[in-house]
């Protein structure tokens, strides 16, 4: 069996005269803001005459399955996908593809040389894991997600292990949204991963996934993953010396025998630019910018797309906001006096006044007491999440980054940052935003060429 590292969580297996690509992107950076790490480039061109006997899809998020990568590849690939929801497999099939299929988790696929199962992740309406058997060998993908425990005991039984790919950066994903209230990171590996990578017990673990870092400006390069290769490689080398950690840099391969695990050919069509055994250096002292500063290294948006935001942030906002169901126990069931914050490429604040009650919302003039909520985020951030559909990982949103009155400091302590009311407005009930406007932007190309 040979493996290839695309990027990120992608790989090509190969076994035999089959050959199938697990979460392929073709891109760099990915998902707006995701620079591979180390840095590559792609031959399109060359990726545009592959020939994959199918594509296996573990979820729908950007990072796994983006259309502009898929796109690249001849549409009789059969695309195999999982996913709970309808409306991912007709996006995909409006792309071109014909030969869309929906994973069931514990069912079996084969494809020629190589059977891949679909496991079931800890988040099993969104993750799933890829367990892949050819050449007598057994591979376990654990791809981004985390495993629980009545799947473990499934695996555990699936064992023995000749390779695991485990996700082993930590991310902090919601605590750059506040990162003056970010509790202290921690740099050990988890301790449920130690235990289940030792139930597992592989002969070979390759550190996967997470494989990125930020804009060359951007704060997150030194704050957002805590665990670098080293340190997992080492915390794992302890409880596991028997089993070696292979590091897989995009374009690498190796070849799986029962025996051992040998160099191969790497991928031609990916090409390593500059030093490529790099790690993660975090510091969680990182000068954090104000989202004023921030908002200066995004473009200009026209006078027309301005008056878009401003008119959202007016009228459509409320109107959104009032069909939001809200929890029970929800910092805003009671009276809060919520601010947002915008600012343009100059770093020019606009701001707007709510009064927030569960779904009641009102624009007011001033408040009627202090501040209770801060939300704050570039314009043009903005408007790309409204037009482009993208993501809050890469808007740069704050929450919260300050000290409020001391009453309201000591209720805020208890509410969860992603109560927010602007993230619930940009994001809550809708689905493939992301890979609606790559379709919209692919049909837009096709028809003015």
């Amino acid at each position: 069996m040979k493996i290839s590292r695309i990027l990120h969580a992608g790989y090509v297996f190969e076994c035999g005269d089959t050959r199938i690509a697990f979460d392929p992107i073709f891109e760099n950076p990915f998902s707006v803001n995701c620079q591979a790490y180390p840095n590559v480039r792609f031959n399109r061109d060359e990726i545009k005459s592959l020939k994959f006997d199918a594509v296996f899809i573990s979820h729908y998020h950007d990072d796994h399955c983006s259309m502009e990568s898929l796109n690249l590849l001849e549409r009789e690939t059969p695309i195999y996908m999982f996913c709970v929801f309808e409306e991912m497999f007709e996006l995909i099939r409006a792309l071109g593809f014909q030969k869309v299929f929906s994973l069931t988790l514990d069912v079996p696929v084969r494809i020629g040389s190589l059977t891949v199962i679909p496991r079931k992740a800890l988040d099993a309406d969104v993750d799933s894991l890829f367990q892949i058997q050819g050449a007598g060998l057994n591979v376990l993908n654990v791809v981004d997600s985390w495993i629980d425990y009545e799947t473990l005991d499934l695996l555990k039984r699936q064992g023995p292990w000749d390779l695991v790919m485990w996700p082993f950066q930590t991310m902090r994903e919601i605590d750059v949204l506040s990162p003056h209230r970010a509790a202290v990171a921690s740099l050990e590996v988890p301790p449920e991963w130690i235990e289940q990578i030792q139930d597992l017990n592989p002969r070979y673990i390759v550190p996967s996934s997470c494989q990125f870092i930020h804009e060359t400006w951007s704060w997150f390069r030194s704050f957002y993953f805590p665990i670098s290769y080293q340190r997992f490689a080492n915390q794992v080398r302890q409880v596991l010396p028997r089993s070696e950690v292979i590091r897989m840099n995009p374009s690498t391969s190796w070849n799986l025998t029962k025996e051992e695990l040998k160099r191969a050919a790497p991928l031609s069509w990916v090409h390593p630019i500059g030093s490529q055994d790099v790690d993660y250096e975090f510091n969680p002292s990182v000068q954090i910018p104000s989202t004023a500063e921030i908002a200066k290294h995004f473009p200009a948006l026209t006078s027309e797309q301005a008056q878009d935001v401003l008119k959202y942030c007016q009228v459509d906002l409320l109107s959104r906001y009032r069909t939001l169901d809200f929890s029970e126990g929800s910092y805003f069931e009671k009276p809060r006096n919520w601010k947002l914050i915008l600012y343009d490429h100059t770093g020019v604040a606009k701001e707007f006044k709510y009064q927030v009650q569960s779904s009641h919302i009102e624009c007011v003039e001033d408040f009627q007491g202090p501040v209770s909520w801060l939300s704050e985020i570039s314009m043009t951030k903005m408007y790309a999440a409204l037009t482009e559909g993208e993501s809050m990982s890469s808007m740069y949103i704050r929450i919260n980054d300050m000290e409020f009155d001391p009453r309201v400091e000591e209720e805020i302590k208890r509410a969860d940052v992603l109560e927010d009311p602007l993230i619930h407005c940009l994001f809550d009930g809708y689905f493939a935003s992301y890979q609606k406007a790559q379709l919209r932007r692919l049909n837009a190309d096709r028809t003015n060429s």
